[in-house]
């Protein structure tokens, strides 16, 4: 036969221009004389028939001689796109089934090998592979045929099936390799093993696959193993890729598919030198999707159109009057080039690129592919690159109220709303969008995506720290089950962005809270919410609203609601600037009070169910520390006292009776519970009862008597310490008026005489060696904080037995009208309390915080300047450390 004259030109440019086809030629010089006497009768020749020779290297063997013919016939033009693409996918397929029965006989000598299958996506499974791509296979497996050894589970047989597939298609050695392999297309990759069961595959797919996937599966193909498995599993999931009801949601998936795809990489999307050939704006994957997106409309009501080869959509789309013939014919001749070009680039060095190369390389390209120079390649592409632009640009014109999809475009949007760190706020916007997040990845939570993110980031850019806002929206969204009511709340009431924004800007620990439930910001809506809070016995009515038809489960979920939608705008009026902290650390502790009472309310009654009441008794619970004092903060915990009235050797009257002590410690420990362990809707509070008698030593819960009997007896300077701010919050009024009883004569005197300074001062120098302070704004535990204040204001009630409220300010003042403290107490003790209650929020670590939370501060302490709070602080700092100095006899 007379060697082909095209072969023979195509052979010398490929020896000249692509080392990695020279180097074939080198190696399979018969394979080379035999392809240019034929291009057909040389594929034919690809097969090797060895039985000796091992399964890996035949197929990297066949590879080689098939890449070599391929490429001589391309070159050529022996071989059009459609016949490359085929050959090379007819290949991807047939080494993949032999790897895939190679694997399961090699474990199960003796049996079928069945019940294993590959899906092929992408190019693979539309005939379109690349010259040197890799392969998207999404390997499922039926439990209940899959071959496996004894005692072996069939997830476990299917991974490791999986895994020696890819093994022996992807392992590389001198005779280079046979496919690259890439598993991540399959349903949540970094969660799933790399085979997954047939029946959860499908589930996936009919109930939480995102739009990119359905635009993936319209390519989709039972390419290799058990192939009545793989035709199966994607009738079963054909109804999740066409639709034939297109409501306003799928098409909203669409454009969101649209949308996604032209945020590209920055590099290769000028047209010249470097252009991505697949990426870049107008070219290849721009043809495939412009194919796909009309599939997806019109689809799932004309199967004629589920054509899965780009030229072939296109056809067949005009053919149906879709899309207009020359726009048709003008796509399908740009995908024809950009991808015989591609090939040309990836033949040089067997590269999986899409990049154009630049400088010399691309004259090399160039005259691989039979032009003069790079220049002359550049001007073959340039007009298919810009009708393709073009073409695309139809699908969706710009809208200049939205957010952009193309990252430049984005990044300018982003800067102009005043982000400073634009690269980070473009990368979180694109993950976003891309439904990497739990929350985001219906389509209805996308399209209230959309919606939504103009108003937000300009809410955002304009907070006191986009930069801060947009970390912590980004965490929130991280950790919430689902975005979709936070989205269309915030589309709803445009303002509320604007104080979510400085939520976020400001308060990690709201943030937080809006992370694990995102309702909160509901109860933001009335403009009542950054009013204070009411009194007590409204607020535990509201929290016991609805108590006699509910269970004791859904008592305490609902007091958890209650109090969580409480705190959370107590917050806010801080970030807001609404309210003095003063009044909100009040609000704090009328919310923790209101809680107690309507928890053990519903706790009392849940326990007197099955051992009744104990006769002529009851449970009191005794608050001390800042819930005593009734000045708490965002994040105080409740120490608390149970005791109770009544004999201690009483017994209760109920079904499954118990003595009065036994009785009163369930029940405590019940309601320690109640108040502290976490439901679905969060925890409560955390809960301190080692100021009990005889601390962790001594029982939960004690009688009245026993109390009285250990404070005037036993109990330590720093109990008594303790109880000048101790507050019965539950129990009657005549069961409370009989705790304030005893706990007024032990203040007043009756008590163990101690050197009450000698103690205190040795108590706080070793709180001061243990308990250092946090950082440089720790208004508790620095010189001067709150702790020396309280530690020199309960050493001057206890030792001149006057100035006794368990509200800290008010005792203040009874010691400045007594002339036993200065008169700056008064101003110190708000200055600290103010610090505390807004440092708790928006600087827990209490470190010195960004520029914009410093001005929060300082507002929120009344002062014209962070300079001026930080001198106000370290003069009052100064102030109490000479009253501790003074009444501690160090002065």
């Amino acid at each position: 036969m007379t060697p082909d004259p095209r072969i023979i030109g195509a052979a010398a440019r490929a020896a000249a221009e692509a080392p990695f086809l020279a180097m074939i030629m080198g190696r399979e010089p018969e394979i080379a004389a035999l392809a240019q006497n034929g291009i057909l009768p040389a594929l034919d020749a690809v097969s090797i028939v060895d039985p000796a020779m091992p399964i890996a290297r035949r197929l990297r063997l066949e590879r080689r001689r098939l890449a070599l013919i391929v490429a001589l016939g391309d070159l050529a033009g022996v071989l059009d796109l459609t016949a490359v693409t085929g050959a090379l996918s007819d290949f991807a397929d047939r080494a993949l089934d032999t790897a895939i029965r190679t694997a399961i006989l090699e474990r199960t000598p003796d049996a079928e090998p069945a019940g294993f299958a590959a899906i092929a996506l992408g190019k693979q499974g539309s005939h379109e592979l690349n010259y040197s791509s890799d392969i998207d296979p999404i390997l499922i497996f039926d439990p209940e045929i899959l071959p496996r050894r004894a005692r072996e589970e069939p997830q476990e047989a299917a991974v490791r099936i999986g895994k020696r597939v890819v093994e022996l298609l992807q392992a590389r050695d001198g005779d280079g390799y046979v496919l690259r392999v890439d598993l991540r297309l399959r349903p949540s990759p970094e969660a799933t093993p790399i085979a997954l069961p047939v029946d959860a595959a499908i589930s996936y797919y009919e109930s939480q696959a995102l739009p990119w996937e359905r635009a993936a599966f319209i390519r989709a193909r039972a390419a290799a193993g058990d192939i009545d498995l793989g035709r199966r599993f994607l009738e079963a999931v054909r109804p999740f890729v066409w639709r034939r009801a297109l409501d306003f949601g799928a098409i909203g998936e669409i454009r969101g598919i649209s949308r996604r795809i032209r945020d590209h990489h920055a590099q290769g999307q000028a047209f010249g030198p470097g252009f991505d050939l697949k990426r870049g704006r107008g070219g290849i994957r721009e043809v495939e999707f412009f194919a796909q997106i009309h599939q997806l409309i019109h689809g799932g009501r004309d199967p004629v159109l589920r054509a899965p080869a780009t030229c072939d959509a296109l056809a067949r789309l005009a053919e149906a009057g879709w899309i207009p013939a020359d726009e048709a014919m003008a796509m399908a001749a740009a995908y024809t080039l950009f991808r015989t070009v591609e090939h040309r680039v990836q033949m040089v060095d067997d590269r999986q690129t899409h990049h154009l190369p630049v400088g010399a390389a691309l004259d090399g390209v160039a005259q691989l592919h039979g032009v003069e120079n790079g220049d002359a390649l550049l001007d073959l592409l340039r007009p298919h690159v810009a009708s393709t632009a073009r073409i695309y640009d139809s699908i969706e014109p710009e809208d200049n109220s939205s957010l952009s999809s193309d990252t430049d475009r984005l990044a300018e949007q982003l800067a102009a709303a005043g982000f400073a760190d634009i690269e980070g706020a473009v990368q979180r916007i694109v993950q976003w969008r891309a439904g990497s997040y739990a929350a985001l990845r219906s389509p209805a939570a996308l399209e209230a995506l959309e919606a939504v993110l103009p108003g937000l980031i300009e809410a955002l850019g304009t907070s006191p720290d986009p930069h801060a806002a947009i970390l912590r929206l980004d965490a929130m969204l991280a950790r919430l089950p689902s975005a979709i009511n936070f989205l269309r709340l915030i589309e709803a009431r445009p303002a509320l962005a604007r104080l979510l924004g400085a939520i976020l800007s400001h308060a990690a620990p709201l943030a937080e809270a809006l992370g694990r439930r995102a309702e909160l910001l509901d109860g933001l809506i009335d403009a009542t919410a950054l009013d204070p809070v009411g009194p007590v016995d409204v607020l535990a009515a509201e929290m016991s609203a609805g108590e006699e038809d509910a269970d004791y489960q859904a008592q305490l979920d609902h007091v958890r609601k209650i109090v969580g939608e409480k705190r959370f705008a107590l917050g806010a009026q801080i970030v807001a600037g609404a309210s003095d902290p003063l009044d909100v650390a009040a609000g704090y502790a009328r919310v923790a009070e209101a809680a107690i009472e309507a928890l053990a309310h519903a706790t009392v009654a849940e326990f007197a169910l099955r051992h009744g009441r104990v006769p002529d008794s009851e449970l009191v619970i005794l608050a001390l520390g800042r819930m005593g004092g009734g000045v708490m903060t965002h994040a105080s915990d409740l120490d608390l006292i149970y005791l109770f009235t009544g004999d201690f050797s009483a017994e209760s009257d109920g079904e499954k009776p118990l003595g009065a002590v036994l009785y009163y410690n369930r029940l405590a420990q019940r309601l320690t519970a109640a108040l502290s362990v976490s439901t679905a809707s969060g925890p409560l509070y955390e809960v301190d009862t080692r100021l009990r008698p005889s601390g962790t030593q001594g029982p939960l819960s004690v009688s009245l008597d026993g109390f009285a009997r250990y404070q005037r007896e036993s109990a330590w300077t720093w109990e008594h310490m303790a109880l000048t701010r101790a507050r019965p919050v539950f129990g009657s009024a005549a069961a409370r008026a009989a705790v304030v009883a005893v706990i007024d004569d032990v203040l007043a005197g009756n008590r163990p005489r101690r050197d009450i300074i000698a103690e205190a001062a040795t108590m706080r120098g070793e709180m001061a060696a243990h308990k250092p302070p946090q950082g440089p704004l720790d208004a508790k535990l620095l010189p001067g904080g709150l702790v020396d204040l309280e530690f020199a204001v309960h050493v001057a009630q206890l030792t001149h037995l006057d100035g006794f409220d368990p509200h800290l300010g008010r005792a203040i003042d009874r010691l400045i009208a007594a002339g036993l403290a200065p008169a700056a107490m008064k101003a110190a003790h708000d200055l600290l309390t103010r610090m505390i209650v807004t440092l708790r929020l928006v600087a827990p670590e209490a470190e010195t915080p960004a520029p914009a939370t410093q001005a929060l501060i300082a507002r929120a302490l009344g002062m014209e300047s962070w300079d001026a709070a930080i001198a106000s602080f370290e003069r009052t700092r100064q102030e109490v450390e000479d009253f501790w100095q003074a009444v501690s006899g160090r002065a």
